[in-house]
Order: structure tokens, then C-alpha cells, then sequence
């Protein structure tokens, strides 16, 4: 587990962790279009201590053979991606109640993005670093939102073409985001998820302007034990949906064709330790 300086001296006073997994076949990427099969397995970890929470996840997506890992070849690509955040909690660190209304409290969100992939067509090499303030709602579960600025570069290399960029820092831009897991009344299921709403970071390390970007990944969880009689918040199972208008902030209307426009089912199964 990876954590803040503030927060290497404090124990964890709850933690999750999990392995999961999911499919689909209606994946999309820039200038390839959207018929891409994928296997995407993750480790992801969650924890909270006196003053705030961590959250660390790493993907490693798998495509077939349409998102090609260089020119002319029928292997599929493979990626890695690495989310890090870290909340304070300021009502916890000041003593006081900042909570009013449906707000439970405000806090600092701050963390890092981090991939890398072998693709044919652009080869990311992505770094971003994220900071800004986050609202805390009172409701089942929770429901989170956060104002951040966003810091990002990338030093991609198109094996179609053999360009290849040094490291390229774009415009400092904002996201708001949704991140949430809300049980359904008394029912095994839940509601989780995120949703990123990204403005244009100007134009990219080709000379093209970028467009604002929105990213809504959501599913609807299953508890199995809850239903068999087994132990409870240990394996889940359900169905994950995303959408994601203008990916990496490219025109879907413009030359990367619908590959920038991602509406993608998936199946997902988790077991949680």
C-alpha cells in the first residue's frame, strides 16, 4: 500500500482490499474505433486512519488483437494504470464538526495518476499529479466530490508513423469528481463508481487542440454471501458500464473517429480480504 507522508505514522483503523476482474468486447481507443475486447485485472486498496483515508488501485488491461501492441502485429496491447489518492479529513485534523446540511465534512484531496502502454498508435506514457478540496456527503456508504486541478504530461511514441515526443506538459486543467458506493436499502446489491467531468488541457503534444472529456464508470455490485449464506463483503459480482465522451480529451467528432467515444458494458467479479 502506497500513503502520504502525513499519513506513514498513523495505523489504519480500517482497511479493504481486493483482486478483481472484468470483460468486455465494445472497449474504444482514438483512430481505432470501438469493437476492442478486453481483460482487465486490478489490486485495489482502501483505508482509512485518524485523520483521513487512502485509496490506491492498478489496473492491467489486456486487449485482442484491434488495439494491435505495434505495427502489423495480431498481439494485443497491454497496459498498466495507477490511480494513488489521499483525503484529509479537515473536521478530523481541527477537532471541529465542518459538517452542515446533507455535508458530513470537507477535506484535501491530493494524489498521482500513473500509466504505461505498449500500443501501436501512441505508446502513453502518462504522469499526473492531483490536488484540490473534496465535500463529503452524508449518506449509506458514501458519496464523494472533489474540485482538482490536474498536472499532467506524457511522452507518447507512434509506431505507425515512428514519432515519438519527448515528455509534453499540458495546460493546468480542472476535474470535478464523483466517486461513490451506496448500498441499496437493505438488499445485497450496491451502487458504485466514479465520474469524471475533465475541461480542455489545450492543445496536445501534436499541435491539435483538445476537447473536454467526460468519464462515467459505474456497476451495479452483488454481495454472494449475503445470497448463499457465506461470509459477507467478500466476493461480488455484477455488471460495470462505461462512458467516456472524448477520451484523453480527443475529438469524437474530429479524426479519432468513434474510438473517442467509449460506451462499453462489462461483467466484474471481486474478491475482497
Amino acid at each position: 500500500m502506497l500513503v502520504s507522508a502525513s499519513a506513514t505514522s498513523q495505523a489504519a483503523e480500517w482497511s479493504n482490499t481486493y483482486i478483481g476482474y472484468r470483460y468486455g468486447t465494445e472497449f474504444a481507443e482514438p483512430f481505432l474505433g470501438n469493437d476492442i475486447a478486453k481483460h482487465i485485472v486490478n489490486l485495489g486498496h482502501v483505508s482509512g486512519y485518524k485523520y483521513g483515508t487512502n485509496f490506491f488501485n492498478v489496473d492491467i488491461l489486456l486487449s485482442d488483437s484491434n488495439d494491435p501492441s505495434h505495427a502489423n502485429s495480431t498481439e494485443g496491447a497491454r497496459e498498466v494504470y495507477v490511480v494513488y489518492r489521499h483525503t484529509l479529513d479537515l473536521g478530523k485534523v481541527t477537532g471541529k464538526d465542518l459538517g452542515f446540511g446533507i455535508v458530513r465534512g470537507v477535506g484535501l484531496t491530493a494524489g498521482f495518476d500513473y500509466n504505461n502502454k505498449n500500443d501501436a498508435g501512441y505508446n502513453s506514457k502518462k504522469q499526473m499529479l492531483v490536488a484540490g478540496p473534496t465535500v463529503m456527503f452524508d449518506v449509506p456508504g458514501f458519496l464523494n466530490a472533489s474540485l482538482l486541478a490536474l498536472w499532467e504530461s506524457n511522452a507518447p511514441c507512434n509506431t505507425f508513423t515512428n514519432t515519438c515526443v519527448s515528455r509534453y506538459s499540458y495546460d493546468t486543467q480542472p476535474m470535478l469528481t464523483l466517486a461513490w458506493g451506496i448500498p441499496i436499502g437493505s438488499s445485497p446489491l450496491s451502487f458504485e463508481g466514479f465520474a469524471n467531468f475533465i475541461a480542455s488541457k489545450g492543445t496536445d503534444e501534436f499541435g491539435a487542440k483538445t476537447k473536454a472529456e467526460t468519464n462515467i464508470d459505474m456497476q451495479l455490485m452483488l454481495d454472494v454471501g449475503r445470497v448463499t449464506g457465506g461470509p459477507k463483503n467478500t466476493f461480488k459480482v455484477g455488471l460495470q458500464y462505461q462512458y467516456w465522451k472524448n477520451k484523453f480529451g480527443t475529438d469524437s467528432k474530429g479524426p479519432a473517429g468513434s474510438g473517442a467515444f467509449a460506451r462499453t458494458p462489462m461483467i466484474r467479479a471481486e474478491y475482497h480480504f
